[in-house]
């Protein structure tokens, strides 16, 4: 995220404390972000919740300690982010569902898990929104996909996209867009890792150590993704800026053609889509 413009939040809920958990608290606990109370995170292990003890603005409880964290820590909190994983929601949802606060949003990052499932286990005056960040948001240059359950409101949205506006980039959209979003934002860094994992082991091929292999390759991916982050010039023309006719690059992107990378991307994304609907139905 490039604007550090002030971002105030009400108090907050997390109900889970893997990676992209802790890489939307990083977020919350930004200089410029200002959230009212402490941030209140469970997790099942004492030994994770200790982690929190010397961070003033996180309060953290283990429910291996306490059984009633979670209700604990969502009694009177205006957003209750739900960051367990996509086969526990609906247990969770039913076991924090009296202690939700009239007019709380409950907002998810299971992947799989619609609106509708969370809405069956929630109250009525409870809202739902779901959303799929990636994992860049540990860096606070994430990408995440938000979608409007049927009673959260247009203030609600708003709401949720500031807080998700702390790890990088937001994108609202329909809810039955939101698996294509995670078969290319959302799991689209694990294609960047293997492409980079892939071109290192060409290099090692072509003769060279692993070392220079690693530097050759993660070298020309930042220095590619920052010149057209930088240049504003579309990757297509940044693309034949370096593919001379009749030269070595020319050569090289003809046989991706004939491979149809473009179609191995799309048969790639689609499976992965088919697989979010299968999770939607506990398949």
């Amino acid at each position: 995220m490039t604007d550090k413009t002030q971002v105030t939040l009400p108090t907050i809920a997390m109900l889970g404390a893997g990676s992209m958990a802790r890489a939307i608290l990083a977020g919350l606990l930004a200089p410029h972000v200002s959230v009212d109370g402490q941030v209140r995170v469970t997790n099942r292990s004492a030994e994770n919740a200790a982690r929190f003890d010397t961070e003033p603005r996180v309060q953290a409880w283990a429910t291996a300690n306490d059984p009633e964290a979670n209700s604990k820590a969502v009694a009177g909190a205006q957003i209750v982010l739900v960051a367990v994983k996509p086969a526990m929601v609906p247990d969770l949802l039913d076991e924090i569902s009296p202690a939700l606060a009239e007019g709380a949003i409950v907002v998810s990052v299971a992947a799989g898990v619609t609106t509708a499932t969370m809405e069956a286990h929630l109250p009525e005056h409870v809202s739902v929104i779901r959303t799929m960040p990636n994992t860049p948001s540990k860096i606070g240059l994430g990408v995440t996909g938000i979608a409007a359950g049927t009673r959260s409101t247009p203030a609600q949205l708003e709401l949720i996209s500031s807080m998700f506006s702390t790890v990088g980039e937001v994108i609202i959209l329909p809810e039955n867009k939101i698996d294509a979003l995670g078969a290319i934002s959302g799991s689209g860094p694990a294609y960047v890792f293997y492409f980079i994992e892939q071109l290192t082991k060409v290099a090692l091929e072509h003769g060279f150590n692993a070392e220079q292999a690693e530097k050759m390759v993660q070298g020309t991916f930042r220095g590619a993704v920052e010149l057209l982050a930088q240049s504003g010039v579309e990757p297509s023309e940044l693309r034949r800026q370096v593919t001379s006719p009749k030269g070595s690059t020319e050569r090289a992107i003809a046989v991706f053609d004939e491979a149809d990378i473009k179609g191995i991307l799309l048969k790639g994304t689609q499976a992965a889509i088919a697989r979010s609907e299968e999770m939607a139905r506990g398949e």
